[in-house]
C-alpha cells in the first residue's frame, strides 16, 4: 500500500456510553441499552446491544431505513402488525424492511439480548405499547416454531 493511501487518522476508538434503562414510553418491562455506535459519519450505522427481561418488549415502531436484529442470548419474539411472529434464538438475524410496523422483545420465560442495527439518519416512528393480549398471541403463535441450535 502506498503511503498516500493512508489517512491521517485511519482508526479511532469510539467512547462507550453508559448503559441506560430504556424509556418507559417506548418499552414495556425492564430493558437495558448499551449504545455501541451512533453512526459517526456518512454511510454508517447505529448499533446497540439491548437486553430484555422475560416478557419485556418495545412499543410498536417503524424505521425509515429498516432494522436488523441479531440475537446473542436467550429467546425472543419479533412481530409485525399483520400478526406475523418470529421466535428468535441466538445466532438468528431478522431484517425488518423500511416502514414496517413491528415490535420485539423477550419470550415470556427467557431473558433475551440482541444487537439492533439501523442505517444512520433513518428516523424511528413510535406508536403505542403492545398490549398483554397482543403479546400473548404472538408468543403463543411462535411456540409452534420454537427451535434450538
Amino acid at each position: 500500500m502506498a503511503a498516500d493511501d493512508v489517512s491521517e487518522d485511519p482508526m479511532v476508538v469510539l467512547p462507550a456510553p453508559a448503559t441506560v434503562k430504556a424509556a418507559a414510553d417506548r418499552f414495556t418491562g425492564d430493558v437495558w441499552v448499551d449504545g455501541i455506535t451512533n453512526g459517526a459519519g456518512p454511510g454508517t450505522a447505529t448499533l446497540a446491544a439491548v437486553r430484555f427481561s422475560p416478557g419485556a418488549r418495545t412499543a410498536w415502531h417503524r424505521h425509515a431505513n429498516g432494522q436488523t436484529l441479531h440475537v446473542t442470548d436467550g429467546r425472543g419474539i419479533v412481530c409485525s402488525r399483520d400478526g406475523h411472529a418470529i421466535v428468535m434464538i441466538p445466532g438468528d438475524a431478522v431484517y425488518t424492511p423500511p416502514g414496517t410496523w413491528h415490535w420485539h422483545g423477550a419470550a415470556p420465560d427467557s431473558f433475551m439480548t440482541h444487537l439492533a442495527l439501523s442505517v444512520a439518519g433513518g428516523d424511528v416512528e413510535w406508536d403505542g405499547h403492545v398490549g398483554d393480549d397482543e403479546y400473548a398471541t404472538a408468543a403463543a403463535s411462535g411456540e409452534a416454531t420454537t427451535r434450538t441450535r
